[in-house]
Formats: structure tokens, sequence, C-alpha cells
């Protein structure tokens, strides 16, 4: 077992590459196996969630060749229809996009229902819902999703409620169906487009993607292609607020910064200055951070896997604010680790009130899900005195080389091995 440990107290400095998208890869690797062909995938993050996705395609038969670390070649020629590990998928959510996948190139599916990180309840529903419109049978039994059809039939899909994950899975079982399929009330994420521009160059037919309409002809057949994955959004959100946090002058590199709008809007309105470049955004703060109030929305609102991470911020801003989640039900767990820093914060429900406090203290504390895990470094980072993150492995499920690079910037972190001597966590 591994630990973080982190000496606080350092203002920011100097320059970060952005990796992949963690979100786009988890559904862009699997997917490569609609085309029965050669893919080469690029710019993929060296991190857990993807080392998983490439030990289930090997599972099934994939010929894996890895480039380097971070460009992949996916021959699915040789891939079998089988059921999905259980102790392979179910460590992680984005497993479900197999259901998808496996339904469009084999009209069957057998697959664990997804674990993840634990901030409320993750109903496939929706994604159920698309499926059983596109002509499929669905059954969950025993603890796996069981999916057959004898074909695919093109249909308006209505989302009940916006969801990225029930969006990308429905355009994946979409591609290879017959005739045309509508999703209406779709989700909008940057990684919803580079998942449709992803499968257009394997020859897909996906139109609309980024609005709230998209519309999916299906194909007889993809092909092979190569493809670069965007940079991650989240990530790169992670970082400039970290900057902002800690104070400093950060230039964080490999960006679209159209993706990181409703980020820099409130590090602005709390006190950083944020410049964009062509593929670049330039985080400073050398005043006194001010309170500010976030809603997280679907995109293009605030994003809620940047809820956690803000929430630290606004502990050491001046003045009072407010924290409302209206994405996920439980996603305040990890402000108990934020109250034994010494932040002041009350919650109620999905609201979270937010009193700014002169300085955290360094203790020990606990990522109880992979974007708190973000938090608590960016805490340590801004606290007095030592701070050990525990429970990394969730960290490492979306952050590639996150000790190396905020190291680069004049961060004192280390990753040091501990025993482990309680119970094994299981991985979100």
């Amino acid at each position: 077992m591994e630990n973080f440990i982190i000496k606080g107290g350092h203002e920011l400095f100097g320059e970060v590459n952005i990796s992949g998208a963690k979100n786009a890869a988890v559904a862009i690797l699997p997917a490569a196996i609609l085309a029965n062909d050669i893919v080469r995938i690029e710019n993929i993050p060296n991190i857990s969630d993807v080392s998983l996705i490439i030990q289930i395609l090997d599972y099934m038969g994939a010929g894996i060749k890895m480039i380097n670390k971070n460009t992949i070649e996916i021959d699915s020629r040789s891939v079998q229809c089988q059921s999905v590990p259980y102790d392979l998928a179910s460590q992680f959510r984005a497993s479900y996009y197999l259901i998808g996948i496996m339904l469009g190139r084999f009209k069957s599916a057998d697959v664990p229902l997804p674990g993840g990180c634990d901030f409320g309840v993750r109903p496939i529903d929706l994604h159920i819902k698309g499926f059983k419109m596109l002509g499929a049978d669905v059954r969950i039994e025993d603890g796996m999703v069981r999916a057959s059809a004898a074909k695919l039939i093109g249909s308006t899909i209505y989302m009940d409620t916006v969801s990225v994950g029930a969006t990308m899975n429905v355009m994946l079982a979409a591609v290879l169906s017959r005739g045309l399929t509508i999703i209406e009330n779709a989700a909008k994420e940057p990684h919803i487009v580079d998942l449709a521009n992803f499968l257009n160059s394997m020859g897909a037919d996906v139109r609309g993607a980024g609005t709230d309409v998209i519309k999916i002809r299906g194909v007889e057949k993809l092909h092979g292609c190569t493809y670069s994955i965007i940079p991650d959004q989240i990530e790169a959100g992670t970082y400039m607020v970290a900057a902002a946090t800690c104070g400093g002058d950060v230039l964080i590199k490999n960006v679209i910064p159209k993706h990181l709008e409703s980020i820099s809007a409130k590090l602005e309105e709390a006190g950083a200055e944020i410049i964009e470049y062509d593929d670049a955004v330039r985080v400073t703060r050398f005043k006194e951070l001010t309170k500010c109030n976030v809603k997280t929305m679907p995109h293009p609102g605030f994003p809620t896997d940047m809820q956690p991470q803000m929430c630290v911020l606004l502990s050491v801003a001046k003045g009072t604010s407010i924290l409302t989640e209206s994405v996920w039900d439980n996603r305040f767990k990890y402000i108990s680790e934020l109250l034994r820093m010494g932040a002041d914060i009350q919650v109620d429900g999905k609201v979270a009130v937010i009193e700014g406090v002169d300085y955290l203290t360094g203790v020990n504390v606990k990522a109880t899900d992979l974007r708190a895990g973000a938090a608590m470094i960016i805490a340590g980072l801004v606290a007095r005195g030592e701070t050990t993150v525990e429970n990394i492995l969730y960290i490492d499920r979306g952050y590639e080389d996150v000790v190396e690079k905020f190291s680069n910037l004049g961060a004192d972190i280390k990753r040091v091995e501990v025993k482990d001597e309680s119970v094994a966590v299981t991985a979100g």
C-alpha cells in the first residue's frame, strides 16, 4: 500500500503537461473492437482505469501492442464474444461501455454491473432503456448485465435525465445498427464529442455530438484508424485550481481552453488571473482569494468532477461561499477530511456553506474517491505542516504521474510505501 506525504506552504511555479482524457479513453479504447481491424490510439493516459480496460481487451482476445506508454495498437480481429471477468470490470464504472460495444459487434453482451467511486447511486436504467429501444433484450442476473438481440434497429431515444454514460453507451451500440438512431436530451461533454469523432474516424456516421440531439445512422462495418485522444479537462482543471489555491504562476499545456471556460470563470471570480493561449492556459494568483458561489451542472456548466477541488480553494478564501452539487446525491463525503484539517464547512443535503479560514493544518486524510483524492492533494499543498493522503489508489485511477507533475511545480510531495495493516480498500 502507498500513501502521499505532502509538506504544504509552497507556491507553485512552472509548467505542466496534461495527459489524455480519462473519460474519453475508457470508452474509446474498448470501442476499438467495433472495427474488427487494427486501431492505433495516441495520447492515452497512463492510469489504472486504462490498464484495466487493456487487461479486459487482452482477455477477450485482442492483440495489444504498446508503442509507448501513451500509444497503443489494438488488433480486434480475433476478439471473442465472452463474459467479461468480474474481478476486472467490477473495479470501475466505465466497464458498462462494454455492454454497448459487445451488443454492437456481437449482438450479445455479458458484463458485470459497474463499480467505481462511491458518491451516490449510479443506476444504469437509462442505458438499459436505450438498449431495449434498439431492440435488445436486457436482464440483470447474479450481478451481471446480460443483453442480446437478433438485430439492432435504429430508434428515437429520449434521455429522461442528462446522462453522459447512457448517451455514450447508446452511441456505441447504435453505430452498427440498422437505420437511424436519434438521442434526444443527450449529454454534451467534450468526451462525448471525442468518442463521436473516433467512431467517425472508423467509418461511423454520428452527427450532432456536443448538442442535445445526436443522430447516428448505422453502417454495415467499421475500419481501422489512427486517433489521438483529447486532453483531460478535469486533470487540467485540477492543476488550475491547485495553482489558484496555493498561489504562484503555472502554465498548463496541452489543453483545449474552451473546455475549461466554466472553471476559468470561477477561478477569476475567486481572485486568480487566467490567460488563454491556443493550447495552454496560464494561472497566476498573488492576491487574496475571495468567496464565490459554485453550482455544478452538466456541460457546459461547472463540472461535478471539479467540485471537491474547488471546495478546498473556497475553504481558504475570504468570506462565505455556497457550493451546490446538482449532479450526484452524495458527493460531500470528503468534507469530513477537510474539517479535520481545520476547514469550516456546513453541509445540508446537496449544499455546502463554506466559511473561509486563514489556513488549513496538515493531518492524516483519506481519499474517499478519485476527485476527492485530488482535493486532498490540493489541501495538503496549501496546508501548514505535513499531510498524509491515504487510499491513493483512487487517485491513480485518473491522474498520470501526479507526484512528478506537482514536484516539477515546486510542491513537496512524495509517494511512500507503507505496510498494509488494515483491510484492503475496494477500488473506486
